[in-house]
């Protein structure tokens, strides 16, 4: 019999369909069952990539003995962490508070009125290594909650005032200057990792964000420093094992400091982020590296995570099956010496295993390797490792694959939209910019209504349930700014702008200018989510003021260039002290003292070879958040085309910054030298 979940639109929720435990979504319902039983909520976050959330399920909440007992004494709800970022910040917020540590699977108790009294992560279903097993846990909560009830509304009245009061200031309403922006810098390089590359140790993830914020830098002052550790470490990654060296696209984090052994499970987000990394590392540079890097991503995520509506799924899962039936993580990625010649031949097989750093002992389990780069590309025959790579593809295609999350997130789709759009410009693939296209009407169809409110997640071209938060209407007017300047169409400006609107009227402190990632309107938790630290995605707060800060820079409006200055303060405060969690600000903070820039592109038309190349040429500069927008004279599809002629009767392009403009040219040579940082 399934239980509530069976009508729902997470493929994660889903998955707990079946399960013996009676789970409700989060809902009010719920709560109101917990009040009617008077028993406890056990509310269960997680998303559908993750592993130990599996491990889980199979262990305790596939189990009838377990289902009965919470049956018995509990609500249980279920929540996927990817479509309720709220539910899952506030609560995430609460047990780091309580416990010191987070993650997911997480596991809390709550009185009926949602407040929180127990934490953990996951718990075995035996005892092991000093963890209670889930059923010891079950029978202790219940017990308190019987017997100690005034002991537990007291726990979970304080823990909620201590939730109100760590409100931390976010220093005044200034942008960052030249000297904070310079301390920033100092602290990561103070954290970096110069043997291997990436800041702090094990586990690593990628950096997107700060990488992003070190070319900035760059570009503005020519701070050689901050080059080579982006550089270093993008060369890093590329050629560790986080890295899918033969299908392109990155897992999500390398377990060890030396980028060898891979968390595998694929997210939507980080091929965004480091795609557009990548391909901003190439406009900088021109390292072939980082082009094969970009467009190999590029292409992952078309393949791999496009949906048949012409969105992106949210991921793809660590685990796969083995081929022996056993779910095991990185089974569909890993190589022992045996299957390298099983597939190529004795000598092939040497080779191949030399390249890719494949060992008779194994870098992973059992014996197995994860295929890296660790000699410098030039080493061996070119033609020879494209043609083992290929067929190695092919054999891996004939394993069972990993699981996909098909659910499109729209702020993830927004990041999707912004690193394609480009990466296509960049390297003539208009096939690449349509997938960006069909992604962005994708979002206007079913994600936004009307009002041009956005919801959060679809499925199958249904929309889900749940509201928009702030980072929804952030990275999604991102990915329609940048779709606005490749494409040269106004209509995305516009949809940039209508979402922004919401942005200063639903999630903005009229006070303060700090921003909230819940709308004013949204459902009420126990606290307002506000968090403007970049986690695995930028955060909500930052990429607000980066996109108000880019549609200002497109239409000249004094509200959004306020607002986005005004949210900037908090890296002010934060910037020097955390530089590495606040990377998407300090990049924003590099935008707002390069002007940013304004290029308008006038030409006779969008395919003529004149127009062509200004607009190239436009795109390809590194000034940190110049805004492009490329038409005819007198097209109304921007305001930055208003009375700008063609010079001569030839196409050309308009620079401004601070309110001043350069004399217009039509040479592209003497617009790089003045978009070039």
């Amino acid at each position: 019999m399934p239980n509530r979940l069976a009508h729902e639109t997470s493929p994660y929720l889903l998955q707990h369909a079946d399960n013996p435990v009676d789970w409700w979504p989060w809902s009010s319902e719920a709560f109101e069952e917990a009040r009617k039983r008077n028993v406890p909520v056990l509310l269960s976050v997680g998303y559908s990539s993750c592993h130990w959330c599996h491990v889980m399920a199979h262990e305790s909440f596939e189990d009838q003995e377990t289902a009965e007992y919470l049956n018995a004494h509990y609500v249980s709800v279920k929540v996927d962490r990817e479509e309720r970022p709220d539910v899952d910040a506030v609560y995430m917020e609460a047990v780091q508070a309580a416990t010191g540590q987070g993650g997911w699977p997480m596991t809390v108790f709550l009185t009926p009125d949602a407040e929180p009294f127990y934490f953990g992560t996951y718990f075995p279903p035996a005892p092991r290594q000093g963890m209670p097993s889930f059923r010891q846990v079950l029978q202790g909560v219940h017990q308190a909650w019987d017997e100690r009830r005034d002991e537990v509304a007291e726990v979970a009245g304080k823990i909620v005032r201590d939730l109100a009061g760590r409100e931390i200031s976010y220093g005044d309403a200034q942008t960052p200057g030249e000297e904070e922006l310079a301390q920033a810098l100092l602290g990561l390089t103070r954290e970096y990792d110069p043997q291997r590359g990436g800041f702090g140790g094990a586990p690593k993830f990628p950096p997107s964000m700060v990488l992003e914020f070190l070319l900035r830098h760059h570009a503005r002052t020519g701070a050689e420093g901050a080059l080579q550790m982006a550089q270093d470490t993008c060369e890093r990654m590329a050629r560790g094992g986080m890295y899918d060296q033969l299908g392109g696209g990155f897992a999500r984090y390398s377990v060890d400091r030396d980028w060898v052994v891979p968390h595998f499970e694929k997210m939507l987000y980080d091929n965004a982020l480091l795609c557009r990394v990548y391909a901003h590392l190439w406009r900088s540079t021109g390292s072939e590296l980082a082009r094969r890097v970009a467009l190999e991503t590029a292409d992952f995520m078309v393949r791999e995570l496009r949906t048949n509506e012409g969105g992106f799924a949210s991921a793809l899962d660590a685990d796969s099956d083995d081929g022996t039936g056993r779910h095991v993580e990185g089974a569909y990625y890993v190589w022992t010496p045996e299957q390298l010649r099983e597939v190529l031949g004795e000598q092939d097989a040497e080779l191949a295993a030399q390249h890719f750093g494949v060992t008779e002992e194994g870098t992973f389990e059992e014996g197995a390797s994860v295929l890296r780069l660790p000699v410098r590309d030039g080493v061996s025959d070119a033609e020879k490792i494209a043609s083992i790579s290929e067929r190695l593809l092919a054999a891996r295609a004939g394993r069972p694959a990993p699981g996909r999350d098909d659910k499109v997130v729209a702020a993830w789709n927004g990041l999707a939209i912004a690193a394609l759009a480009e990466t296509g410009a960049y390297f003539d693939r208009p096939d690449l910019v349509e997938a960006a296209v069909a992604a962005a009407d994708l979002l206007v169809r079913l994600h936004l209504d009307e009002q041009a409110r956005l919801t959060r997640t679809s499925k199958d071209g249904h929309a889900g349930a749940n509201a928009g938060v702030l980072e929804d209407y952030a990275d999604v007017a991102e990915g329609f700014l940048a779709l606005a300047s490749v494409t040269g169409e106004g209509v995305w400006l516009e949809f940039a702008g209508f979402l922004l609107d919401h942005v200063l009227a639903r999630f903005t402190d009229p006070e303060s200018g700090s921003l909230y990632d819940t709308a004013s309107d949204a459902e009420r938790l126990i606290r307002r989510p506000q968090d403007p630290t970049d986690n695995a995605a930028p955060s909500g707060w930052t990429a607000a003021a980066n996109a108000l800060l880019s549609y200002a820079a497109h239409t000249g409006s004094e509200p959004h260039r306020t607002a986005a200055e005004r949210a900037l303060g908090v890296v002010r405060a934060l910037g020097p002290r955390v530089p590495r969690f606040i990377g998407w600000g300090l990049a924003a903070a590099e935008a707002v003292l390069d002007g940013p820039r304004e290029v308008a592109v006038v030409g006779p038309a969008l395919d003529d070879a004149g127009t062509r190349a200004l607009h190239r040429t436009a795109l390809l500069g590194t000034a940190p958040g110049a805004v492009v927008a490329v038409g005819a004279p007198e097209s109304e599809e921007f305001p930055l085309l208003a009375d700008r002629p063609l010079v001569g009767g030839e196409p050309a392009a308009y620079v401004c910054r601070n309110f001043t403009c350069d004399a217009p040219t039509t040479e592209p040579d003497r617009l790089r030298t003045v978009l070039s940082g």
